[in-house]
């Protein structure tokens, strides 16, 4: 099983990147865990949970070296192409975390 977390500002658009990436990896029969959370809850979330990759909505892109500085190797992260967000396209954004975990 993969686990992946998605932060944004707030969790709502990005839930719904969220439903996309799980039907992208429904349809390739793929084992994953895929959830969304906001900025304030991230520390608390990799604190409790197991993750393999965190990615970062184009909105708080702002943080990814603070992020990597904090969370990496053991988390590896980077974050959302903004037309992969902006286009909804669960797919590309699912391949491409699945290809950070193959790295």
């Amino acid at each position: 099983m993969n686990y992946i977390m998605l932060v944004c500002n707030a969790g709502m658009s990005t839930s719904m990147l969220v439903t996309k990436m799980q039907k992208a990896a429904q349809e390739q029969g793929i084992a994953v865990d895929i959830w969304a959370v906001p900025v304030s809850e991230a520390a608390t979330e990799v604190a409790s949970k197991e993750i393999d990759v965190l990615l970062l909505g184009p909105q708080v892109k702002f943080l990814l070296n603070d992020y990597k500085e904090k969370f990496e190797p053991a988390i590896k992260v980077d974050s959302i192409n903004m037309l992969d967000y902006g286009t909804m396209n669960g797919a590309n954004v699912f391949n491409f975390a699945l290809q950070m975990i193959g790295d």
